[in-house]
């Protein structure tokens, strides 16, 4: 979407003020009341442009505070609200973290309905449109247009339904003397709402967008996410009971019992995107001696690959947070902010190279913890003595190879015979950026660039995000297969994924391929913005939010007074963590409630 967000910024009525002002004569300038309108809907570009507006409301991805701090991935240093976030301290006043800050500002109750209500407009006024019927890409403009709002708003109803569970299905645009008390629908309801629009889409939608409309929505987007949609709605949270003495259960998820079917209909969706063949693995098939962790690198580097479903460009001209990954994410030894960075039980859910799991009570595997690990582990995760970037230039003098350093070195000195203690440069007790540094003993590598080499404010990373990627499809497909008992099915897509990885197959059945599943779709996605939900719809909370751990390292001092070159690092605990089951939903917050007397609030906020 290169093109739209340049554009999309800008308020309807400034671009076409800015339009008008061209014209030699400003005083044949309509008034700008009447511009937005009329000529907004008489205009093909400018319905374009207010349609770039819709994609600029979508949730924004890597922004300062990434999803992952809400949730077993990641942390940001001490912040008393996210704490509280992952103490599940919600309440209808307050979402403690999440609405308001640095953190998304589009993914609760009012923007996403007020983005709604632009789709609405839309469709409201897409009949006015003139259209040449020229194609591109073997649509026309106005069917493009449609078929993407179709899209669009499906994408805005399935981030309420999570959040939230059944929902207002709001459909037409409300004028100030209409009512606005309005009931939840049900889940179900919200469901086959959401999956109408998705298949409307995908009637109306090319297979492949080019030149200037790539990014934008396609029929592939489409139907990957109605397949996510579908295996959501399929998943523990909607098909079982998590609050027994809750009077509405229709708004939470579905009371029919037929589940099968649910995971039926999960499962042709996401063969539906497979059957396109026009999507794989980045890399599928990597050859011995291939260096699969440069692979998942690249991956991230790349503007397009063959594993892109939905994806968000970005221009080195438009500075935005999610292009500053530098400055957020990056280590504070690097002059950067160590923003979202991983917390100990998620590094550790990455396996060994052989397929078994991490263990620190395995005193093998924890002397040397950072040997022999998935090749997704050194393409997502910066750790104590990971080679990475160069050093800044006023940081090159300290360490020119550019190794990271979160441990602290005994030393002894022998003027004054005693020991003393010398930290690394990207610890909080370091020679730089004391305030940034990370609190787990892990930044996050994963989307970011070791090449860039300017100055750390104005390290520009032009990236790709990819909302959705085949990788997901696939998992999808997987899963869907496991809930209705196709476990060789299921097997074979997921080792599909580590073939991809390098990771030998698995085997499992039963429970322990639900659990095998689970990680391999933790560790494939990690920051990818996918646990948060995946940890509610599973219903897996109790375990997820469990206290946060960090490591410390340490190169100790030797008996003959030289310092050690292998750290003892510990597992520790970082902060307290705990669950409610009410988290698995969001409160409705009280000005919602107050005004419309019909909503009723979900379970554990009253």
């Amino acid at each position: 979407m290169k093109k739209i967000f340049s554009i999309c910024g800008m308020s309807i009525s400034a671009i076409v003020l800015l339009l008008t002002s061209c014209k030699k004569d400003f005083l044949e300038t309509k008034p700008l009341s009447e511009i937005s309108q009329l000529d907004v809907w008489n205009d093909p570009t400018l319905t374009e442009t207010f349609v770039n507006g819709i994609y600029n409301g979508l949730e924004k991805p890597l922004i300062k505070y990434s999803r992952s701090i809400f949730v077993d991935e990641s942390q940001r240093r001490s912040n008393k609200n996210l704490q509280d976030f992952n103490n599940c301290l919600l309440t209808p006043d307050q979402i403690p973290g999440w609405v308001g800050g640095n953190t998304d500002p589009n993914m609760y109750w009012k923007p996403l309905y007020s983005n709604i209500r632009s789709c609405n407009l839309f469709f409201q006024n897409i009949s006015k449109v003139p259209d040449d019927n020229t194609l591109i890409d073997g649509k026309t403009l106005k069917q493009r247009l449609t078929g993407e709002v179709h899209f669009l708003r499906a994408w805005l109803y399935f981030n309420l339904t999570n959040l939230y569970g059944g929902v207002p299905i709001i459909s037409k645009v409300y004028q100030l003397t209409d009512s606005f008390e309005v009931a939840r629908n049900t889940y179900a309801d919200c469901i086959k709402f959401i999956v109408a629009d998705c298949d409307s889409a995908a009637a109306l939608l090319p297979k492949v967008e080019s030149g200037n409309n790539k990014g934008r929505a396609t029929l592939g987007a489409a139907l990957a996410l109605k397949s996510r949609v579908l295996l959501y709605a399929a998943s523990d949270l909607h098909n079982t009971t998590t609050f027994p003495g809750y009077s509405n259960p229709e708004l939470l998820g579905y009371t029919d019992g037929n589940r099968t079917a649910r995971w039926q209909a999960a499962k042709d969706a996401a063969k539906a995107v497979i059957d396109l063949g026009l999507y794989n693995l980045y890399k599928a098939n990597p050859a011995p001696g291939d260096d699969i962790t440069q692979n998942f690198v690249n991956m991230w580097l790349t503007t397009n690959n063959e594993e892109d479903i939905f994806v968000k460009y970005y221009t080195p001209t438009t500075t935005v947070y999610e292009q500053t990954m530098w400055l957020l994410n990056g280590p504070n030894g690097y002059h950067s902010q160590g923003n979202n960075t991983p917390i100990g039980n998620m590094v550790d859910a990455y396996e060994m190279a052989d397929g078994s799991k991490f263990d620190w009570n395995d005193s093998v595997k924890a002397k040397e913890p950072y040997k022999n690990r998935d090749p997704r582990f050194y393409s997502d995760i910066l750790y104590e003595g990971a080679k990475w970037a160069k050093r800044p230039s006023d940081v090159a003098n300290i360490d020119p190879i550019g190794i990271i350093q979160v441990g602290k070195w005994i030393k002894w000195n022998s003027t004054t015979n005693s020991a003393q203690t010398v930290f690394g440069l990207d610890t909080p007790n370091g020679p730089i950026e004391t305030n940034n540094s990370s609190a787990t003993g892990y930044y996050c590598r994963k989307f970011l660039d070791p090449n860039l080499t300017g100055p750390y404010e104005t390290n520009i990373q032009p990236y790709t995000y990819r909302y959705i990627r085949y990788a997901e499809i696939l998992m999808n497909y997987a899963e869907a297969c496991i809930g209705i008992g196709q476990e060789n099915e299921a097997r074979t897509y997921i080792n599909m994924v580590r073939k991809r990885a390098g990771m030998p197959d698995i085997t499992e059945s039963g429970d322990a391929l639900v659990a095998r599943y689970r990680n391999e779709r933790r560790v494939e996605f990690y920051n990818e913005d996918k646990r948060f939900f995946d940890v509610r719809r599973w219903k897996i909370g109790p375990q997820a939010y469990t206290n946060a751990t960090k490591v410390t390292v340490v190169y100790p001092l030797n008996p003959d007074h030289t310092t050690a070159t292998i750290p003892t690092i510990t597992s520790q605990l970082l902060e307290k963590r705990s669950w409610n089951d009410k988290a698995y939903f969001f409160p409705i917050l009280r000005d919602e409630m107050n005004k419309n007397s019909k909503l009723i609030q979900n379970p554990g906020y009253n």
